[in-house]
């Protein structure tokens, strides 16, 4: 029974992912001749069955490598089972996206098929040259290094990079679809990208769950189960919020949500995440505190088989969904302003002081980062607090100040005319560098999570097992020298504003998302190496870290003065080019960045070298209570020896004489 399980379950699941593709493909008008440029049937039917698949096998991939990293132990029969499936998953991605690669090119070309010359030329262009056929060949090469590595690698920090190579081959993805040609670019993107790995974590967890049947004994499945259950209540809430994002861009008003066939598909797709989610919650809530009987587990297999189900009927109106013509009109304006065509987006309005407070522009990468960050913060301290030890309040509330201040740089006014304003980006840049880590390194979330998260008794990894990995490995201990982390924090200042970097970052949406994690992980590391709570392997002596400070605060100050003496526009094609009738001119609003990078960004300075005297002088009291303590014990037994050292070498003196 166990072996007829878990292969009928999720070959129904396919099947059940095929019929409702189709219908809607058929309700939504996906499947329907096109009035011009025709590809035939075969295309129009098979790239989106071939692309469900790719979501499909994705999935798969995905989750087991998520579900062995995270429940089960490297010694257990799972673990190497789990690979293996990820392996196969990522063999049947590789083809299935080769397949969509090719159906992609008949379709966008609407060439026929042919065996010649000149049909190759004309696909190996495509795939080459043309986004669109990169973003597909990449998909296919990165699902085919996945399933090598899969073979190859068994170690549990290495499989962890295996696992980002395997969410790696959903980006290209990302960046396909409607996402591309919708006015809010950048949200499109980053919702996309978080509703595709985050619902690859949770699909492809429950395949792995099924097809583990029958290696998962009975004493060790409730263990599992409550394991997994918290990566997929974490995926459903990713899932949801990101989900809503992209129905907002794509459908635009509330009434074309209901009177058009790609919001009706939305709302069916709503409605199998809201049974989905009620699964969940009772899942956790109910089955898995009371698995511990054959009846129970019974009763858990029948539950997740139709959770799977229901996961297969979402994922075949998200893959008819992407072939449905949205509400929003996907055709470019066809006399955009300079704005737009540098970033997707209109002009915003006449900046004023105020409208850095009331104008938004949300990324959902760091609105769930500060959500969760602050949740599971708040959870360890009431942990501690609910076993009767103390934690300072006021690290919890500087943690909470400090990822509320990161929430409002990257959501808030300053990110809506980062893309606009150097002043404003430079802005971004000495808070996300300065500011922010000043009020997240005393919270000491290291230290935390090392005290409220339990201990797995396995040699599994959990979050304080996967923790304490990554603050010990050979890599933090260089990136967490002081040195390091002082050169570092300096010599990306002027590594990134003169070199293609800044170009990347200001153009690219990925280039922007990896610019915040960069000045982000450079700022907290210094931060971290002057007055940080968190245990490191070097940590410089109080005088050494005053000589630190004063090394950085020279070096940025020059930075800024170079900034805002220049007499030449960094990135002139682009903040010159967007044709701004308000505000100061570009030249000029590039001074008044260096300004803010020379002024500004030193108050950060200051308070850092206060906060390090601070330490310093209590440090000292400290030490003399301690020799005060021990000199108590001992009966100034040091003072005394030395004492008679100095009367003994006195007396030698005097014989001499």
């Amino acid at each position: 029974m166990p072996r007829l399980f878990k292969i009928a379950i999720p070959a129904l699941t396919v099947l059940v992912a095929l019929v409702v593709l189709l219908g809607a493909l058929a309700f939504g008008g996906g499947s329907r001749t096109p009035a011009l440029g025709d590809p035939g049937v075969v295309v129009r039917v098979g790239l989106p069955i071939a692309k469900l698949l790719v979501d499909l096998s994705a999935a798969t991939m995905i989750g087991s490598l998520a579900l062995a990293l995270w429940a089960f132990a490297s010694r257990e029969r799972a673990y190497v089972r789990s690979i293996d499936i990820a392996a196969a998953a990522a063999l049947v991605m590789t083809l299935a996206s080769a397949a969509t690669g090719f159906l992609t090119f008949l379709n966008v070309s609407v060439t026929p098929f042919s065996l010649d010359s000149k049909f190759g030329n004309q696909l190996g262009f495509f795939f080459t040259s043309i986004e669109l056929g990169q973003a597909w060949l990449i998909t296919t090469l990165l699902a085919a290094l996945v399933a090598v590595l899969c073979i190859a690698v068994t170690n549990q920090t290495a499989l962890f990079f295996v696992g980002v190579a395997a969410a790696g081959t959903l980006v290209p993805m990302a960046l396909q679809g409607h996402s591309a040609g919708t006015a809010g670019h950048s949200m499109a993107i980053t919702s996309m990208g978080l509703h595709l790995v985050f619902v690859s974590v949770w699909l492809g967890g429950v395949v792995t769950l099924i097809l583990l049947r029958g290696i998962i004994g009975p004493d060790r499945l409730p263990v599992v189960v409550a394991r997994f259950s918290t990566l997929a209540i974490i995926a459903f809430i990713v899932v949801a919020v990101s989900g809503v994002a992209n129905a907002m861009v794509r459908i635009g008003t509330f009434d074309k949500l209901i009177s058009t066939p790609y919001g009706q598909l939305v709302l069916a797709k709503v409605a199998a995440m809201v049974v989905l989610g009620a699964f969940g919650f009772w899942q956790r809530g109910f089955l898995v505190k009371r698995m511990t009987g054959a009846a129970t587990q019974k009763m858990f297999w029948w539950f997740i088989a139709i959770e799977l189900l229901v996961m297969g009927a979402a994922a075949g109106l998200a893959a008819g969904l992407a072939r449905t013509p949205t509400p929003v009109s996907e055709t470019l304006n066809q006399n955009p302003t300079p704005a737009e065509i540098l970033t997707g987006s209109v002009l915003p309005p006449e900046f004023t002081f105020e409208r850095y407070f009331t104008v938004w522009n949300f990324d959902l990468i760091w609105l769930l980062f500060c959500g969760f960050a602050i949740f599971f913060y708040l959870v360890g301290v009431y942990r501690l607090h609910k076993r009767g030890d103390k934690w300072p309040w006021y690290r919890t509330v500087l943690w909470v100040a400090g990822m509320g201040l990161l929430f409002y740089i990257t959501n808030g006014g300053i990110n809506a005319y980062e893309m606009y304003l150097f002043s404003a980006h430079m802005g971004a840049h000495m808070t996300l560098g300065m500011m922010v880590p000043i009020l997240l390194v005393p919270g000491a979330p290291v230290t935390l999570a090392m005290r409220a998260v339990e201990k797995r008794p396995d040699d599994s990894r959990g979050g304080r097992e996967w923790i304490l990995k990554a603050v010990h490995s050979g890599y933090a201990n260089v990136i967490s020298h002081p040195l390091f982390a002082t050169v570092n924090f300096v010599g990306s200042l002027w590594l990134f504003y003169y070199t293609p970097i800044f170009r990347w970052a200001t153009s690219d949406h990925i280039g922007h998302e990896w610019m915040i994690v960069h000045f982000l992980l450079a700022g907290y590391l210094f931060v971290q190496s002057l007055i940080g709570i968190d245990p490191v392997k070097t940590r410089y002596p109080y005088p050494f870290r005053l000589i630190q400070l004063l090394a950085a605060m020279t070096v940025h100050a020059f930075f800024g003065l170079g900034i805002m003496s220049s007499e030449n526009l960094m990135l002139a094609d682009w903040y010159g080019a967007m044709g701004r009738t308000w505000g100061s001119t570009p030249l000029e609003d590039q001074q008044a960045g260096g300004a803010i990078a020379w002024s500004v960004g030193e108050i950060p300075n200051l308070i850092l070298a206060l906060v390090l005297g601070y330490q310093w002088n209590r440090s000292d009291a400290k030490e003399a209570k301690r020799t005060d303590r021990q000199a108590d014990r001992t009966d100034d037994a040091e003072l005394k020896a030395y004492n008679e050292m100095l009367a003994r070498q006195a007396a030698a003196d005097s014989q001499q004489n």
